[in-house]
């Protein structure tokens, strides 16, 4: 018997009106919009539902409307009967992974990840940093591409995705010229992304810093699920680790490749992802075909993945 893992969405997916069919349709989703208006202090719910594609995209609001979407998802998940043996979560959703495995209370995680999403955007001022995608290179000749490019700056790979899909952080001009390096060496594409902070290196060093201290007045407790970490692309050991590794990850690569290789290796065969988008099916699909794939966003992606799964 196969076994199943839940994915959890990370930052880029978001949309106004995320989990709107799912709350209109379960109380179970409904309640967890109303659980995050009440942690953070605002109505979540108006935000996301009724808000605009400008106010979701600044990372402090990004950070907690994903989680709260992708929580909303996961409880009608379950109130359908389906479980997993094992999650994990692309750099944000590492926290839904963790809320998911029972390690962490929703309440706690949608403030930290509001927290979390301020210290990485004001960690490093708007235009100074990057972050770019390289695609049809492997993993070498973009860590050879970085390599060269550190000569005028920070640059690092910042998200192992899929084969043949890398994104590149650091400093504006190092960046440009991790670009060009990477055209030369005949990549398909290598472009600069939309986004507002350059994620998963180490000019985030910092804000990781920041998050310990709100790390360290949440209690977290045993994962009922096993949990894969971004930073070593294996299973978290305890609830002693979590901590750590979540302020390593800020500043550190997200193995997310070797992640889903590792829970490949260990049985799974049935991936369901949970949260706005399907990112990380199209991941999936480029790491290994054979594996089933699933994804749950709204009504339709809901009644395909049940009848799929055959409940």
């Amino acid at each position: 018997m196969g076994k199943t893992a839940f994915l959890f969405a990370g930052q880029g997916a978001q949309a106004v009106g995320m989990g709107k069919e799912l709350a209109d349709n379960f109380d179970c989703a409904a309640k967890a919009f109303e659980e995050a208006s009440e942690a953070v202090g605002f109505d979540i719910k108006d935000m996301i539902f009724n808000g605009d594609a400008e106010t979701l995209q600044i990372t402090e609001n990004t950070q907690p409307t994903i989680v709260t979407m992708s929580v909303a998802a996961l409880r009608v998940l379950r109130e359908n009967g389906v479980k997993a043996d094992a999650a994990a979560g692309l750099s944000l959703g590492e926290y839904t992974a963790h809320i998911a495995s029972g390690s962490m209370d929703f309440a706690d995680g949608v403030r930290l990840v509001k927290k979390r999403g301020k210290y990485m955007q004001e960690e490093v001022p708007i235009g100074k940093g990057a972050m770019a995608a390289m695609i049809g290179l492997s993993a070498e000749d973009v860590i050879a591409c970085c390599e060269a490019a550190s000569r005028i700056g920070i640059c690092s790979p910042a998200n192992f995705n899929c084969p043949g899909q890398i994104v590149v952080s650091g400093e504006t001009a190092a960046v440009e010229k991790c670009c060009e390096e990477a055209k030369a060496k005949g990549a398909k594409r290598a472009m600069l992304m939309p986004v507002s902070a350059p994620f998963h290196c180490e000019m985030l060093i910092g804000a990781g810093e920041k998050l310990a201290r709100e790390l360290d007045g949440v209690t977290l407790s045993d994962m009922q699920i096993p949990v894969i970490t971004n930073v070593t692309a294996d299973y978290v050991q305890s609830k002693d680790d979590i901590k750590p590794l979540l302020i390593k990850q800020v500043s550190s690569p997200v193995r997310w490749e070797d992640s889903i290789r590792r829970m490949i290796a260990d049985g799974v065969d049935t991936f369901i992802e949970i949260g706005p988008g399907k990112t990380l099916s199209g991941f999936l699909r480029r790491i290994d075909k054979t594996v089933s794939s699933y994804n749950v966003e709204d009504m339709a992606s809901l009644d395909k993945t049940l009848k799929g799964l055959g409940i």
